[in-house]
């Protein structure tokens, strides 16, 4: 089945892909190290530039976190888009309906009581971020998935998963809890190729599966009768959809940590760019990769020489969106 293109729906991609890269080559020239742009070019090219060390930095240190930012940014962005439509709640996204918090819990618990490793943890969260997905799913599963039930059990998992990551991080020693909180603030410091190489191939294996199963998202939307009739199986595409968005949440969360409202913000402002309801899918991991690239450049240079965890920077500029989202639904009676 061919994808019909829409014109403004490319525009504000390609837009979107202009600011990433735009981010992405600030965040390679800047930093505690200065280095010209000629010298990033010459680097990527495949020389060395004018030292050794200058190759070191971008190629090993600079470089992995740049793409880790577009990689996670888009892949909370497409997460977050099907999420939405799937549940037919602008309100609901990964990090609203429990699938981080099942990650940050997973990973406490990692690091507080075995004392785990960098590599153990991010396996860790990305199996409590998969477990969590399953259980909200059954939890939430009466002749049907419904949008409503399923955000509202996820919402009560969060909630115990919440306490049950606060109450590990207060029994453990202080050292071991600043390294818990650390990574459950989400943060790109110090991400390696280890780390971004898992999420750029679970962006390029599973936008293409994305896209084969947006086809039944108009259906969906009507409701399940409607789909029905129109040939769609409501159930196995909705269990698609929420697994490929379940597996694109979990790889990014594994990779840096809980980025709250990512997921949340990247397709509202796609939506309201794009002016369409059912805006493209592209679209908004495009405006994921552009949000978190310039958030990770802003939360390193900011307060220079420290540093923000680019998950604090998202939640103080998130929350304020949530809350008018809130309002905006109370005041015209809807979700949505």
């Amino acid at each position: 089945m061919m994808t019909r293109v829409h014109p403004r729906a490319a525009v504000v991609s390609l837009s979107a892909l202009l600011v990433a890269l735009a981010a992405t080559i600030a965040s390679l020239t800047m930093g505690d190290y200065p280095m010209p742009l000629t010298d990033v070019v010459t680097v990527l090219a495949g020389g060395d530039g004018s030292t050794r060390r200058s190759a070191y930095v971008i190629l090993e240190l600079r470089l992995p976190r740049a793409l880790g930012a577009l990689a996670v940014g888009a892949a909370f962005g497409l997460s977050g888009a099907i999420v939405q439509r799937v549940v037919r709640n602008p309100l609901a996204s990964p990090d609203i309906i429990g699938i981080n918090a099942g990650a940050g819990a997973a990973a406490v618990f990692l690091v507080v009581v075995v004392a785990a490793g960098p590599v153990a943890v991010a396996s860790g969260a990305l199996t409590g971020a998969l477990a969590t997905a399953v259980a909200i799913y059954l939890l939430s599963r009466r002749r049907g998935v419904t949008g409503y039930r399923l955000v509202l059990v996820g919402i009560g998992i969060t909630a115990m998963l919440t306490s049950v990551t606060a109450y590990l991080l207060n029994t453990a020693d202080v050292y071991t809890a600043e390294q818990a909180a650390i990574w459950l603030s989400g943060s790109l410091a110090g991400r390696s190729w280890g780390h971004v190489l898992p999420v750029l191939l679970a962006v390029a294996a599973l936008l293409p599966v994305a896209l084969r199963l947006a086809a039944s998202l108009r259906a969906l939307e009507l409701g399940d009768d409607l789909a029905l009739a129109l040939g769609t199986r409501a159930e196995p595409a909705r269990v698609g959809l929420l697994a490929t968005a379940v597996a694109l949440a979990a790889v990014a969360t594994a990779a840096a940590g809980p980025i709250a409202f990512v997921a949340l913000a990247a397709p509202q402002l796609a939506r309201r760019l794009v002016r369409e309801r059912g805006l493209a899918l592209v679209t908004s991991a495009a405006v994921g990769a552009a949000l978190l690239a310039c958030a990770d450049l802003a939360a390193r240079r900011v307060l220079a020489p420290a540093e923000l965890p680019v998950g604090v920077l998202t939640t103080v500029l998130g929350a304020p969106l949530l809350i008018w989202l809130l309002a905006r639904a109370n005041r015209i009676g809807r979700t949505g």
